[in-house]
């Protein structure tokens, strides 16, 4: 028995037959224009969201949301390659670029969502994913039933071919051409369950690993227009900024540079889709003579209001506000009566947490390479966001919905930076002013200094425990500088970037209270990969470590009290939390680790748990000190996202993720004075050196038949605080302000 999906009304699969009898099958939307005559030609470039089987019997898939090392350009097609029965290994992936189409002057997406790095492209694909591969193998079932004469609900499908009860085969590249002429049923095709899956749940190597290692792979900073000029910026040191004097004779004077011009930032545009700050652009022949010329300018830049800004008296006021009595900017939640259960209290305990700014220091700097014409803009993009930069590109052109091409190479690493599009903005405008093709590029220095940045924050937490050494009351207080200011969020919302009201213990908790107070810094601020759960989970889970060791017992034991019974509590903002998947992870990483001997560990060991959009997991770590030296000696990480598409990819994503987590925990912070960065490069902002870094990660999937949840980052949140744990109990050290290296050395 098969399941079936239903798309909305808006939503119809359509069907196409190319040249060379290819048969292409994807998802539209109703009543959509024709894709152009190019799309549909017998090559693999620029498909949309189709699958395209020729007559050899070769797949092309096209993945449709950016791949910026998540393995989305694996496990999105596998899905559809499920459906269809294809041989994986006669499969070609291919990235999609935009898909945009002209609906009475209105954008009308052709491939739906195109969102990547944030944890949502296999849920938002699973269900229309499959109904496009089950489409394909139904045509081709057609096909067959009447190339063989048995009726179709006889046939079966298997890697490429359609196979008869009587043992006859006939392979998809012979049937293509007929199955793109059968008609389409009225109701949709039913999809695989679960036990015929082949594909799903397999293991398989990204697609583009072997590019990758080999140095293959195309990254948008490798694109090049022949006529294009390369441009390179030099932006204000402050946002708020202004250019005092200029003197460009010495630039200009440089063979190969072609004009100099400046840039401002659009007024009553929101952050992240205009420049960033006002700019000098040196525009030239090559990257060389533009940042020759670029080094020659003659400049002098006058502070706006930031210029007297500094993280340090930023931390202070946040300290201030923490200390005083002022009302909250937003009560975020408020169960029972805190006040009143403080009354009944038998201990209490009250910590508090700094958390430093943070910047993305993606691999690939921010580039751009765009060609306008009369009436058509042609883009290659580093992006998370086709969408969104597509946004920025229609506003300064003005141009038809259609008349924007995309592409989206595999991006060189995003961590929600991508999600901005000044850089778009910058190209763009640039190209206008210039009338030619511009590849715009960043330097390493620019990317630090000019970042949509992560705001620190500072967490004060007080527990009241009760005499039966339950937890009866908890108040958590934070301060931050949203990241959603200047971004169109209504100020009432301003705290949906800093916290969570579902976050844990909520829901555990009689008397639990979150206040979110919010700071102000001209400091330019966007999302990262993790927020908000980065921040508050090390908070949390250091703050519930510390509540086990004053009650003198197992911090495992603690929070599995905590957590109580299996069930499932509702979420205020949609969705269940499922206690019985987190308290099963937690209980995964300390078998593992071998938690029974916590307390006798010559080493020492750290736990923690948390919950991201309907997935779990938990860490366990192994610390040791010798002197000054950390060593992390072990890191376990469990998860439960529900039904697995790639168990491969996910291992990798989760090791990648506990590595990514324990390098900012480590070492890295940004601090800005005077309203100026002061980390400009890899030497300044240490990302961890191998020797620092724990020489394995063990990840333990959970199988499950759910709908898949995300993971992209959700094995973030916990690595943090389980390496403080286990570092307290190596050292007797509570580290309680990140980066952890530099406040441990500190109070050694």
């Amino acid at each position: 028995m098969s399941g079936q999906i239903q798309l909305s009304r808006r939503r119809f699969l359509q069907v196409l037959t190319g040249t060379a009898g290819a048969l292409i099958v994807g998802i539209r939307t109703a009543g959509a224009v024709d894709l152009p005559p190019a799309l549909l030609g017998g090559t693999f470039q620029a498909l949309g969201p189709y699958v395209q089987i020729d007559s050899d019997g070769n797949v092309l898939i096209g993945a449709r949301d950016p791949d910026t090392g998540t393995g989305v350009a694996t496990s999105l097609p596998r899905i559809i390659a499920d459906e269809l029965d294809a041989d994986w290994n006669r499969v070609s992936v291919i990235p999609l670029g935009l898909g945009v189409q002209n609906d009475q002057g209105q954008p009308r997406w052709i491939y739906g969502r195109q969102l990547g790095g944030t944890g949502g492209s296999i849920p938002a694909a699973w269900q229309e994913l499959r109904q496009v591969g089950a489409l394909a193998r139904w045509l081709l079932l057609q096909a067959a039933a009447r190339r063989l004469g048995v009726p179709a609900d006889r046939l079966r499908c298997e890697s490429g071919t359609v196979i008869a009860p009587d043992g006859r085969r006939v392979t998809y590249g012979s049937l293509v051409e007929v199955a793109g002429k059968i008609p389409l049923s009225k109701s949709a095709p039913p999809v695989k369950t679960p036990n015929r899956y082949t594909l799903i749940g397999a293991p398989a190597g990204d697609v583009d690993a072997h590019a990758i290692v080999t140095g293959q792979a195309s990254y948008a900073i490798d694109h090049h227009y022949g006529d294009a000029l390369v441009a390179v910026l030099v932006h204000c040191p402050w946002p708020d900024g202004t250019l005092a004097r200029i003197d460009t004779a010495a630039t200009l004077a440089v063979k190969g540079v072609v004009k100099v011009l400046q840039l401002q930032p659009e007024k009553d545009q929101p952050l992240g889709e205009t420049a960033i700050a006002p700019a000098v652009a040196v525009l030239a022949q090559d990257t060389w003579s533009a940042l020759q010329g670029r080094d020659k300018l003659e400049l002098e830049w006058k502070p706006g209001a930031s210029g007297t800004q500094s993280s340090y008296a930023l931390e202070q006021q946040a300290q201030a506000l923490l200390d005083g009595d002022d009302a909250p900017t937003t009560r975020v939640r408020n169960d029972g009566d805190v006040d009143a259960a403080g009354k009944k209290a038998a201990r209490r305990l009250e910590a508090t947490y700094v958390q430093p700014w943070l910047a993305h220091a993606t691999a690939e700097p921010m580039n751009c390479l765009v060609r306008l014409d009369k009436d058509r803009a042609s883009l290659v993009v580093p992006t998370q966001a086709p969408q969104r930069a597509w946004a920025v590109v229609q506003r300064l052109t003005g141009l038809a919905p259609d008349h924007i091409d995309i592409r989206v190479p595999r991006v060189g690493g995003g961590y929600g930076r991508r999600l901005d599009h000044d850089y778009v903005a910058e190209a763009v405008m640039l190209a206008k002013l210039i009338d030619k093709p511009v590849r715009l590029l960043w330097t390493r220095d620019q990317d630090f200094g000019h970042d949509f940045y992560r705001a620190a924050s500072v967490h004060r937490i007080s527990a009241i425990v009760g005499r039966k050494r339950e937890l009866i009351g908890w108040n958590q207080r934070m301060a931050s500088a949203s990241a959603l200011v200047q971004r169109g969020v209504p100020d009432n919302r301003l705290w949906t970037s800093e916290t969570r009201a579902d976050q844990l213990p909520a829901g555990l908790v009689p008397n639990y209270r979150s206040d979110w107070y919010g700071l102000e810094s001209a400091m330019p601020r966007g999302p990262m990969r993790g927020m908000p759960h980065l921040s508050n989970a090390f908070a949390v889970e250091s703050f519930i470590d510390e509540i086990a060791h004053m009650m003198r017992e197992d911090p495992l034991k603690t929070r599995l009290r905590l957590l109580g019974e299996p069930r499932t509590l509702a979420l205020a903002g949609g969705g269940t939390l499922d206690l019985g998947r987190l308290a099963n992870v937690l209980k995964l990483v300390a078998d593992r680790i071998e938690w029974k001997n916590w307390l006798r560990s010559v080493n020492g060991l750290g736990i923690a748990c948390w919950h991201v959009d309907g997935a779990y997991v938990a860490h366990a770590i192994e610390a040791s000190m010798q002197g000054e030296k950390l060593t992390i000696e072990r890191a376990v990480c469990a998860v439960d996202v529900g039904r697995v598409i790639n168990p491969l990819g996910l291992q990798g994503q989760v090791a990648g993720a506990t590595l990514d987590a324990l390098s900012i925990a480590l070492n890295l912070a940004v601090t800005y004075k005077d309203g100026q960065v002061q980390q400009h490069d890899y030497k300044s902002y240490p990302l961890a050196s191998m020797a620092q870094l724990p020489n394995d990660v063990e990840v333990i999937t959970v199988p499950g038949d759910r709908s898949p949840a995300g993971a992209s980052f959700l094995a973030m949140p916990t690595a943090a605080p389980a390496l403080a744990n286990a570092v307290f109990r190596a050292s007797a050290v509570r580290v309680r302000r990140l980066p952890l290296m530099k406040e441990l050395l500190r109070l050694l």
